[in-house]
């Protein structure tokens, strides 16, 4: 690592220099999309992983501290935008995959227009989850949050494959069920 070559950079780019900017943005655009993209597997939101990577990580640069690399910084912010998104996905997954159709197409609109009502879906699931026994939220919460696949879960909670998948079943369906009526 080239501390030295990174607090150049950094200066640089805080002192609004357009060159180190743009060769910096040559530098890593690609190798950073392709990094992205192949957690993701979809192009458009890759791109928009990025761009969201790169603003937090030009606004964080005047609170860097270089215990790292430029490029393991930056990578590590895409990183948990991966994360970020992969967890939103998968919680509209279990909503939009379980629910009836009426409350689908309500929810759709919720996630896409207006981030007040997002607000609220997202206040209305935690009430679900707090009305749930306690192992099903821990189920749904290591399945559909923390993205764990099913023999992890078996392993964590000391069960069989198979009970453990009839587990998550119940909690879905209890999930579902009270979610109708919150």
């Amino acid at each position: 690592m080239n501390f030295t070559k990174d607090k150049k950079i950094v200066e640089a780019i805080i002192n609004r220099d357009e060159t180190v900017l743009t060769n910096f943005y040559r530098t890593f655009h690609d190798s950073l999309y392709q990094f992205v993209n192949r957690q993701i597997g979809d192009n458009h939101v890759s791109e928009e992983l990025v761009q969201d990577t790169l603003i937090d990580f030009f606004e964080g640069l005047r609170d860097f501290n270089f215990r790292c690399s430029l490029k393991t910084y930056l990578f590590t912010i895409a990183q948990h935008k991966i994360i970020d998104s992969i967890r939103k996905k998968k919680i509209k997954k279990i909503l939009f995959s379980s629910l009836p159709a009426y409350i689908v197409e309500g929810l759709k609109t919720i996630f896409i227009d207006d981030e007040v009502e997002k607000k609220e879906l997202a206040e209305r699931i935690n009430k679900v989850f707090t009305k749930l026994p306690n192992d099903y939220q821990i189920v749904l919460r290591l399945k559909y949050i923390e993205g764990e696949r099913v023999q992890a879960i078996a392993q964590k909670l000391a069960l069989k494959f198979k009970a453990t998948e009839s587990l998550i079943f119940r909690a879905r369906q209890a999930f579902i069920r009270i979610f109708k009526t919150v």
